[in-house]
């Protein structure tokens, strides 16, 4: 039989739960990423919105089509730059999404407190 240890959980003695104040800031952080996410979103797909626009200036011409391969060449790069090279480290720069998505959500949030709609 193999040899338990009876107090294998003992070296995660010193380890503290998360204080009120992290867990409320946590919270604060995903409901900013919540709203940034619904307003873009209310841009993105509204009536005469970004989607429609963009796509349209896009596929206006032949020559605004050639930056399709451009465009997604941009975002490949982007995608290198904000993934770390493997999946034990972390990179600094995979929080930019987050911090991006959390100032659209102030903003919104300062849109919807001032007139009341996104």
């Amino acid at each position: 039989m193999a040899n338990l240890d009876p107090n294998k959980y003992s070296q995660n003695k010193n380890i503290k739960p998360e204080s009120n104040l992290s867990s409320m800031a946590a919270l604060g952080r995903m409901g900013l990423m919540l709203i940034g996410i619904i307003g873009l979103a209310m841009e993105l797909f509204r009536e005469d919105g970004w989607l429609k626009t963009g796509l349209a200036k896009l596929f206006a011409s032949t020559t605004s089509m050639m930056l399709i391969p451009v465009i997604i060449f941009a975002l490949w790069l982007m995608n290198r730059w904000i993934t770390s090279p493997n999946k034990s480290e972390t990179s600094k720069s995979g929080d930019l999404p987050m911090y991006l998505m959390m100032a659209a959500g102030a903003y919104y949030l300062f849109r919807l407190i001032t007139t009341g709609a996104f």
